[in-house]
This record gives C-alpha cells, sequence and structure tokens, in this order.
C-alpha cells in the first residue's frame, strides 16, 4: 500500500498537531516557569500543521 502526497500531508500535520499539543500540555502542566516559551513554540507547530494540512489536494 503506497502513500501518495495527500496522505502523506495528512500524516505530517496530524504528527504536527499532536506535538504542538504536547508543548503546550508540557508548558502549562509540567514546566511553569517556561510556559510562555513553550506555548510558542506549540503555537508554531499549530501553524505549520495548519499550512501542510491547506495543502492537501493542491500539491
Amino acid at each position: 500500500m503506497g502513500m501518495n502526497k495527500n496522505s502523506i500531508f495528512g500524516w505530517a500535520s496530524f504528527i504536527l498537531f499532536l506535538i504542538g499539543t504536547a508543548l503546550v500540555l508540557l508548558g502549562a502542566l509540567k514546566y511553569k516557569d517556561y510556559t510562555i516559551g513553550f506555548s510558542v513554540v506549540g503555537v508554531g507547530f499549530f501553524a505549520i500543521s495548519w499550512a501542510f494540512n491547506a495543502l492537501k489536494g493542491r500539491v
């Protein structure tokens, strides 16, 4: 079973979303001193995930 470009973009956006969620939750729950940094990086991962999801079907 081969993967085409759309499924690769789908999986990549899902994995980036999971990493972003993990970073935001780590900052909010475990590392209180670095919450802003973790949250900014997590939101960056969300933005990249959104861009990959928007590219599905267009590339």
